[in-house]
């Protein structure tokens, strides 16, 4: 036995321990998809801002206290500015941290969202949702979304290159891996050698 095989077999490969450390995130998607599947196309627009203001407010405190010492730095002596800008620099590592912690709470139910959605598309060719601004602007500039009284219609074709392009996807849990691990930040190749950077 090689010094390589004996190091795997007491730790295991590199592979086998991203495997066991993204495994449980993607059964967390797996148990938030069937209550997220449920939700109507407009609850499931709502959640996602849902999961939007959850994350504002996490870091809400922090942000308000950044932009008030930025606003007052011109009123603090010059030789006192260093300071500040040191606390701001320390405070929006800690928005970093926090953010990094709130959306890997969030991660399930946003993964399963957009599961949902391309579920939706690949099955219907048209979705419909209360139009909003956004939607309308949308419109203006797009053939695949239109607009109806109070209503936006999302067709799940466009024209790409010159040619038309259906929407036919699912994500399939290994898809659902790889995205975990692009959010960590990490490189990912599926070995249908479909890479992911």
């Amino acid at each position: 036995m090689g010094f390589n095989s004996f190091i795997s077999k007491i730790f295991g490969n590199k592979a086998q321990r991203d495997l066991n450390e993204i495994n449980p995130i993607v059964n967390l998607i797996k148990e938030a998809y069937p209550g997220i599947a449920k939700l109507s196309n407009d609850e499931l627009r709502a959640k996602t801002k849902e999961l939007e203001k959850k994350i504002e407010e996490y870091i809400a405190a922090d942000n308000a206290r950044i932009m008030e010492l930025k606003a007052g730095i011109e009123d603090v002596e010059l030789e006192k500015r260093e300071s500040v800008w040191n606390e701001i620099d320390k405070i929006e590592k800690e928005v970093t941290s926090k953010l990094g912690k709130i959306l890997l709470e969030i991660l399930p139910e946003a993964f399963s969202i957009v599961k949902e959605t391309a579920k939706r598309f690949k099955e219907n060719p048209e979705t419909v949702v209360t139009a909003t601004d956004f939607d309308r602007d949308l419109a203006a500039r797009h053939d695949f979304v239109r607009i109806e009284g109070d209503k936006a219609v999302f067709l799940n074709r466009w024209i790409a290159g010159g040619n038309e392009i259906t929407w036919d996807m699912v994500h399939y849990d290994v898809q659902l891996f790889g995205g975990v691990v692009l959010h960590q930040g990490k490189i990912a190749e599926m070995a249908t050698g479909e890479g992911k950077t």
